[in-house]
């Protein structure tokens, strides 16, 4: 079925079920940001394949509301569907509420499913319709299941127990860390049900979400037991072994009986109600509850020395695979046919060359030209670019290692750039150096740093939507909470060890784009007692081509250079023949 099609035979079953709209957020049972095939149902009934949506369809009209990484992209992929674009943080965009009010009468109803809506959202959903004229109504079994033929199912992979070499500290230190907090808040219980913390916690990780090693479970931690609940034909023998007598193993299913005996049992319930869904929180009933975030998210984001000396070892090993790409592609460009998409093939090619690599962490994203001005570009036959010796391309890309988890972005110079491309790289290059080289005092938060990276932009009356930085995982998500460096999302203080991103860009839609990133981690600065300070992880070579060195500071030169000089110290080793001649030639000082 196309859209249009889908829409319909979900419409039927608004009917059926009595409602007169329908949300479809991009969530699953487990508060993912990236999800399994099987419930990609925002993907599924609208063909907008962004991370980040939320689609209500209403018996006469249906819209889609996202951010501004996705907003080129949702234009095309939407637009022969007949859903209307709303955009997020634009002047003028209507609300969810605002538009369910111009399209439902007083006493509408609005339908959702309880296993995709946190217990926040929930509540919020069913008072701001009330404000309006509008009723809430939990839907038990998903409507877009019922309209989507051979869905997919789950995926059985053999699960991967992550060595204590790589993760640092063991199942039961963890499970230790995690029952002191429990105790220091009165609670007897701790439910968890999103993926990366029950990945980190138990040392294990899956292949049940593309990019991201993770696997579909829950996880109740008692005050001497714990819990894990997941598909058993995923638990291998090597499986049990690590896991050994601390933790007892159930099958997935059997998740939603272990909650309910939990509500009639004594003692305080720990469970987020931000992250945990309406349907775990209906099947706790009047239990007495902790609804605090979880003390994993913060443990977990604080990466351990020994977590941050293998992060480096992983970005030296992806660095090196970059160097390869880069100066390959270099030779070639405007001599043999290449593509985006072809593109994506070698830079795989280079990376897969170390055995510890697992896979990409996340879609690459490959941008010549006008392509590269879609922030969260993905390239497929119907878009994917011819690439020439003109212009710039972004390649935004990052690996999987046991060890560490990449993500790097660098604007290439394909041919002879404009003075405007150069003055763009160039400010987002000064941006990029703020960040990096700012220290900070104890207590400061994302955004208050932020500014640093946008500032010279804004000082040429030019600015960029997307945030400056997101948290990373440790062989985990690319996207990890609770920091960021980004305006307009609750931000953490940032603490020793957390790892960032650093990436501010500049797009001019139709024509170009331009991003820089390295990965940074939080560490204390020893020559100002009380502060704090980023230090870099990515190691490979900003495009010296496209700088306009007037346009910076000594102080600026200074850090290129020394940053340069210690890309070259740690990759020549690791590269040899024409990647190390490229090497040594793209990092000369300026």
């Amino acid at each position: 079925m196309n859209t249009k099609a889908k829409l319909r035979a979900l419409r039927d079953h608004m009917r059926s079920s009595g409602i007169h709209a329908y949300l479809v957020p991009s969530s699953d049972p487990h508060n993912s940001e990236y999800i399994p095939e099987a419930w990609q149902r925002r993907a599924y009934i609208s063909g907008f394949t962004g991370s980040q949506g939320e689609v209500c369809v209403t018996t006469s009209g249906v819209a889609l509301w996202t951010d501004s990484r996705y907003f080129l992209q949702a234009e095309r992929e939407l637009s022969s569907s007949g859903i209307r674009l709303h955009k997020i943080g634009i002047a003028g965009t209507p609300s969810l509420l605002q538009w369910l009010a111009g399209q439902l009468p007083k006493g509408g109803k609005v339908g959702v499913n309880p296993q995709v809506v946190s217990r926040q959202r929930c509540l919020e959903l069913h008072r701001d319709l009330s404000e309006i004229g509008l009723q809430l109504v939990l839907v038990p079994s998903d409507l877009v299941d019922k309209v989507w033929p051979n869905q997919p199912a789950i995926p059985t992979d053999a699960l991967e127990v992550h060595e204590l070499k790589y993760s640092g500290e063991s199942v039961i230190s963890k499970l230790k860390s995690v029952r002191k907090e429990m105790k220091s808040r009165g609670a007897t219980a701790h439910i968890l049900n999103e993926l990366d913390s029950i990945a980190w916690l138990f040392n294990l990780r899956g292949r049940d979400v593309e990019y991201n090693p993770v696997f579909v479970s829950y996880a109740i931690i008692r005050d001497n037991t714990a819990h894990l609940y997941l598909d058993l034909r995923k638990v291998t023998p090597a499986v049990r072994k690590h896991l050994g007598k601390q933790v007892q193993i159930h099958r997935y299913d059997a998740f939603g009986d272990a909650v309910k005996k939990l509500a009639k049992s004594r003692g305080k319930v720990w469970v987020h109600d931000a992250t945990a869904t309406q349907w775990m929180f209906s099947l706790l009933g009047k239990a007495d509850l902790l609804t605090e975030r979880s003390p994993v998210t913060l443990i977990k984001a604080m990466k351990t020395s020994k977590q941050i000396k293998g992060i480096a070892a992983a970005h030296i090993r992806d660095g090196a695979a970059m160097v390869k790409f880069l100066s390959w592609l270099d030779e070639n460009i405007g001599k043999i046919p290449m593509s985006e998409l072809s593109l994506e093939v070698e830079l795989e090619r280079a990376r897969s060359a170390s055995s510890l690599y697992r896979g990409p962490s996340f879609s690459p994203i490959i941008g010549y030209a006008a392509n590269g001005a879609v922030v969260h570009y993905r390239a497929v036959q119907a878009t994917s670019r011819q690439v020439k010796a003109r212009g710039i391309m972004v390649v935004d890309s990052g690996g999987q290692y046991p060890d560490g988890t990449t993500d790097i972005t660098r604007t290439v110079c394909c041919g002879a750039p404009t003075r405007e491309q150069m003055d763009r790289f160039t400010r987002v290059l000064k941006g990029h150096i703020a960040v990096a080289t700012t220290p900070f005092p104890i207590g400061t938060r994302g955004p208050q740093l932020e500014v640093l990276a946008r500032r010279p932009l804004w000082m040429a009356g030019l600015n960029y939507l997307h945030g400056t930085g997101h948290g990373v995982g440790h062989y985990l998500c690319v996207h990890e909470g609770p920091a960021s460096l980004a305006p307009r999302f609750p931000n953490e203080v940032l603490q020793p060890g957390m790892l960032l991103s650093n990436e501010p860009g500049y797009y001019k839609d139709g024509e170009y784009g331009i991003r820089i990133e390295n990965l940074v981690y939080v560490a204390l600065d020893k020559d100002r007692p009380g502060f704090y300070k980023f230090e870099n992880v990515t190691m490979c070579p900003i495009d010296r081509r496209l700088i306009d060195v007037s346009l910076l500071t000594a102080g600026e030169r200074k850090y290129l250079n020394d940053y340069h000089a210690r890309v070259r110290k740690v990759l020549a080793p690791k590269v040899k023949g024409k990647a190390l001649t490229w090497l040594r030639k793209m990092t000369q000082a300026i």
